[in-house]
Protein backbone atom coordinates (compact mmCIF):
# COMPACT_ATOMS: atom_id res chain seq x y z
CA UNK A 1 0.00 0.00 0.00
CA UNK A 2 1.35 3.43 -0.97
CA UNK A 3 0.58 6.06 1.65
CA UNK A 4 1.30 9.76 1.24
CA UNK A 5 2.04 12.06 4.18
CA UNK A 6 1.87 15.84 4.08
CA UNK A 7 3.61 17.82 6.80
CA UNK A 8 1.64 21.06 6.76
CA UNK A 9 3.62 22.89 9.46
CA UNK A 10 4.35 25.68 6.96
CA UNK A 11 0.87 25.67 5.44
CA UNK A 12 -0.24 24.27 2.11
CA UNK A 13 -0.51 26.38 -1.02
CA UNK A 14 -1.04 24.96 -4.46
CA UNK A 15 2.49 25.91 -5.48
CA UNK A 16 3.90 24.22 -2.37
CA UNK A 17 1.97 21.02 -3.06
CA UNK A 18 3.04 20.99 -6.72
CA UNK A 19 6.67 21.43 -5.66
CA UNK A 20 6.39 18.65 -3.08
CA UNK A 21 4.99 16.33 -5.75
CA UNK A 22 7.92 17.06 -8.07
CA UNK A 23 10.31 16.41 -5.17
CA UNK A 24 8.46 13.12 -4.53
CA UNK A 25 9.27 12.01 -8.08
CA UNK A 26 6.31 13.16 -10.16
CA UNK A 27 7.65 14.43 -13.50
CA UNK A 28 6.73 18.05 -14.17
CA UNK A 29 5.35 16.86 -17.52
CA UNK A 30 2.62 14.89 -15.69
CA UNK A 31 1.45 18.02 -13.88
CA UNK A 32 1.81 20.23 -16.95
CA UNK A 33 -0.03 17.72 -19.13
CA UNK A 34 -3.03 17.74 -16.83
CA UNK A 35 -3.03 21.55 -16.69
CA UNK A 36 -2.77 21.85 -20.47
CA UNK A 37 -5.87 19.62 -20.82
CA UNK A 38 -8.01 22.39 -19.36
CA UNK A 39 -10.01 24.26 -22.03
CA UNK A 40 -8.77 27.69 -20.89
CA UNK A 41 -6.04 30.12 -21.86
CA UNK A 42 -2.54 28.62 -21.98
CA UNK A 43 -1.12 28.02 -18.50
CA UNK A 44 2.43 26.74 -18.11
CA UNK A 45 4.49 25.39 -15.22
CA UNK A 46 8.18 25.80 -14.47
CA UNK A 47 10.40 24.68 -11.61
CA UNK A 48 13.05 26.40 -9.52
CA UNK A 49 15.37 24.92 -6.91
CA UNK A 50 14.96 26.90 -3.67
CA UNK A 51 16.23 26.80 -0.10
CA UNK A 52 13.92 27.68 2.78
CA UNK A 53 15.35 27.79 6.31
CA UNK A 54 18.29 25.67 5.19
CA UNK A 55 16.17 22.99 3.52
CA UNK A 56 16.25 22.37 -0.22
CA UNK A 57 12.99 22.16 -2.15
CA UNK A 58 11.48 22.56 -5.58
CA UNK A 59 9.21 25.48 -6.25
CA UNK A 60 6.71 25.15 -9.07
CA UNK A 61 5.69 28.41 -10.71
CA UNK A 62 2.29 28.62 -12.41
CA UNK A 63 2.42 31.07 -15.34
CA UNK A 64 -1.07 32.23 -16.29
CA UNK A 65 -2.12 35.21 -18.38
CA UNK A 66 -4.15 37.94 -16.69
CA UNK A 67 -7.85 37.15 -16.81
CA UNK A 68 -10.95 39.01 -15.72
CA UNK A 69 -13.09 35.86 -15.90
CA UNK A 70 -14.88 35.06 -12.63
CA UNK A 71 -16.11 31.48 -12.73
CA UNK A 72 -19.01 30.01 -10.83
CA UNK A 73 -19.05 26.47 -9.46
CA UNK A 74 -21.22 25.59 -12.46
CA UNK A 75 -18.60 27.07 -14.83
CA UNK A 76 -15.77 25.13 -13.18
CA UNK A 77 -17.81 21.93 -13.20
CA UNK A 78 -18.52 22.32 -16.95
CA UNK A 79 -14.89 23.18 -17.67
CA UNK A 80 -13.65 20.05 -15.91
CA UNK A 81 -16.32 17.90 -17.55
CA UNK A 82 -15.04 18.87 -21.01
CA UNK A 83 -11.32 18.69 -20.18
CA UNK A 84 -9.34 15.80 -21.68
CA UNK A 85 -8.40 14.45 -18.25
CA UNK A 86 -8.24 10.88 -16.95
CA UNK A 87 -11.42 10.05 -15.05
CA UNK A 88 -9.72 9.84 -11.66
CA UNK A 89 -8.11 13.27 -12.11
CA UNK A 90 -11.38 14.82 -13.27
CA UNK A 91 -13.29 13.25 -10.36
CA UNK A 92 -10.68 14.36 -7.84
CA UNK A 93 -10.62 17.94 -9.12
CA UNK A 94 -14.42 18.05 -9.13
CA UNK A 95 -14.45 16.84 -5.51
CA UNK A 96 -11.97 19.55 -4.47
CA UNK A 97 -13.93 22.34 -6.15
CA UNK A 98 -17.23 21.00 -4.80
CA UNK A 99 -15.88 21.20 -1.25
CA UNK A 100 -14.68 24.73 -1.94
CA UNK A 101 -18.08 25.70 -3.40
CA UNK A 102 -19.91 24.34 -0.37
CA UNK A 103 -17.55 26.18 2.01
CA UNK A 104 -17.80 29.44 0.04
CA UNK A 105 -21.58 29.07 -0.08
CA UNK A 106 -21.76 28.71 3.69
CA UNK A 107 -19.59 31.76 4.25
CA UNK A 108 -21.55 33.92 1.78
CA UNK A 109 -24.89 32.28 2.68
CA UNK A 110 -25.75 31.25 -0.87
CA UNK A 111 -26.29 27.80 -2.41
CA UNK A 112 -23.08 26.18 -3.66
CA UNK A 113 -24.32 26.44 -7.28
CA UNK A 114 -24.52 30.23 -6.91
CA UNK A 115 -20.97 30.63 -5.61
CA UNK A 116 -18.76 32.88 -7.70
CA UNK A 117 -15.17 31.77 -7.38
CA UNK A 118 -12.82 34.72 -7.54
CA UNK A 119 -9.28 33.75 -6.64
CA UNK A 120 -10.31 30.07 -6.52
CA UNK A 121 -11.74 30.18 -10.05
CA UNK A 122 -8.67 31.93 -11.43
CA UNK A 123 -6.40 30.15 -13.86
CA UNK A 124 -3.62 29.57 -11.34
CA UNK A 125 -6.01 27.97 -8.85
CA UNK A 126 -7.43 25.71 -11.57
CA UNK A 127 -3.86 24.70 -12.45
CA UNK A 128 -2.99 24.09 -8.78
CA UNK A 129 -5.96 21.81 -8.14
CA UNK A 130 -5.78 19.83 -11.39
CA UNK A 131 -1.99 19.53 -11.18
CA UNK A 132 -2.02 18.35 -7.57
CA UNK A 133 -4.76 15.78 -8.21
CA UNK A 134 -2.85 14.51 -11.27
CA UNK A 135 0.33 14.27 -9.19
CA UNK A 136 -1.34 12.27 -6.43
CA UNK A 137 -2.87 9.99 -9.05
CA UNK A 138 0.55 9.50 -10.69
CA UNK A 139 2.02 8.40 -7.35
CA UNK A 140 -0.68 5.76 -7.05
CA UNK A 141 -1.53 6.74 -3.49
CA UNK A 142 -4.02 4.48 -1.82
CA UNK A 143 -4.19 6.77 1.18
CA UNK A 144 -3.16 10.35 1.93
CA UNK A 145 -2.71 11.70 5.46
CA UNK A 146 -1.68 15.11 6.66
CA UNK A 147 -0.68 16.93 9.81
CA UNK A 148 -2.92 19.74 11.01
CA UNK A 149 -2.58 22.90 8.91
CA UNK A 150 -0.57 25.60 10.65
CA UNK A 151 -2.82 28.56 11.35
CA UNK A 152 -1.71 32.14 11.06
CA UNK A 153 -3.04 35.48 12.06
CA UNK A 154 -3.51 38.87 10.51
CA UNK A 155 -5.47 39.61 7.36
CA UNK A 156 -5.36 39.11 3.62
CA UNK A 157 -6.84 41.12 0.77
CA UNK A 158 -9.06 39.25 -1.69
CA UNK A 159 -11.93 39.89 -4.08
CA UNK A 160 -14.23 40.53 -1.13
CA UNK A 161 -11.85 42.99 0.55
CA UNK A 162 -9.75 42.45 3.64
CA UNK A 163 -10.54 39.23 5.51
CA UNK A 164 -8.97 37.69 8.61
CA UNK A 165 -6.49 34.86 8.13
Amino acid sequence: MTIGWLDLAAGASGDMLLGALVDAGVPLEVLAGAVSALPVEAVTLSTEAVTRHGLGATRVHVHAPPSEVHRTWSDVRALLATAALPGAVRDGALAVFERLAVAEGRVHRVPADEVHFHEVGALDALADVVGVVAGFEHLGLERLSASPVALGSGSARGAHGVVPV
